[in-house]
């Protein structure tokens, strides 16, 4: 049951429960997905009976997320791509027994496989661990423990980017005729200035270095294809720049913008549709339409889904490109 929805020519938002608006949307219809997925029982966003956060263990999480991605498989595009945002999540000895790591990324993973999806790439997103550790006080993360026994220390949890694929050939590829003429992230890369790399990197001797630059195009995908990113601005969200009101309502775990630019950059071509059945305050579709892709977003909690009407309307409003 829908609760409430607001479509445009750009952009659809639902106030509802993902699996039922999927099973109404056609087949081979999405470009692009991305979301971060409920951390299981680990949050519970929502006192609806209808959110999957609200399971009382992981066994029950999945039980339910599996309908959610056999959806998922038939509304996606052969060949086109599928990308979740995700982490380990820590165990902790009141509620699970003992202290160590979840592999949640991993059962996740294996959720798609079994639905028939291709498991196509993972990058790690580094984060600041003295960060991490101020804000869960986890003793893995106390320096006091090297002193006490090392053997409780580890590293701190980097947030994942996980991409499956749906098999077959893409009827529409994702094709980017002059490379990457700009660069999503932290420290942008220069290309070589030497006289070769530039005598190089054109591709006719009638075109300038303006408008085709493969040398500074291979250095921007270097960064791109790195196994970790670690020019991610993690400060840099919705939450942050669009909230506008000290007592509006901040997501619990939002997704880095410059993640979805990514996302939506690599693996999407504009004028696609860019789909999230977990659409939170409009992170990707708000990044979806400012890249001119279209967006479908889903989100059960009735505050978020105001909020992400407010953040897609604004996206496309003239005045507000500027929002990020």
């Amino acid at each position: 049951m829908v609760i409430d929805q607001v479509i445009t020519d750009k952009y659809a938002v639902y106030n509802a429960d993902c699996i039922e608006v999927m099973r109404d949307m056609p087949g081979d219809s999405v470009h692009y997905s991305i979301f971060s997925p409920p951390f299981a029982s680990l949050y519970t966003y929502s006192n609806s009976e209808r959110d999957m956060g609200n399971s009382r263990n992981q066994s029950e999480f999945f039980k339910h997320f599996k309908f959610m991605v056999a959806e998922l498989y038939r509304i996606m595009m052969p060949g086109r791509l599928v990308s979740f945002h995700c982490m380990d999540i820590p165990a902790m000895k009141e509620r699970d027994g003992f202290i160590g790591l979840y592999d949640f990324p991993g059962d996740l993973i294996k959720v798609f496989q079994e639905a028939g999806f291709i498991y196509h790439s993972r990058v790690a997103i580094w984060k600041d661990p003295l960060i991490e550790a101020t804000r869960t006080k986890s003793l893995g993360l106390m320096h006091k423990q090297i002193v006490k026994d090392s053997a409780m220390c580890r590293q701190g949890l980097p947030d994942y980017l996980i991409t499956v694929r749906k098999p077959g050939s893409n009827p529409e590829p994702v094709a980017h005729p002059k490379g990457f003429t700009s660069f999503i992230g932290e420290d942008e890369p220069e290309a070589p200035k030497k006289d070769a790399d530039i005598k190089d990197s054109r591709i006719h001797k009638d075109i300038s270095m303006s408008k085709v630059d493969p040398v500074y195009s291979h250095h921007v995908w270097r960064r791109y294809a790195s196994p970790v990113w670690m020019d991610i601005n993690q400060s840099l969200t919705l939450n942050k720049e669009g909230a506008r009101d000290e007592k509006d309502e901040r997501h619990i775990c939002p997704l880095q913008i410059q993640v979805v630019q990514r996302g939506i950059e690599l693996w999407s071509n504009p004028g696609d549709i860019v789909f999230t059945p977990f659409g939170g305050i409009g992170t990707e579709g708000v990044v979806a339409l400012q890249m001119k892709r279209r967006a479908v977003v889903i989100e059960i909690k009735p505050s978020w889904y105001s909020q992400s009407v407010t953040n897609c309307a604004n996206a496309i409003s003239a005045d507000q490109m500027s929002m990020f």
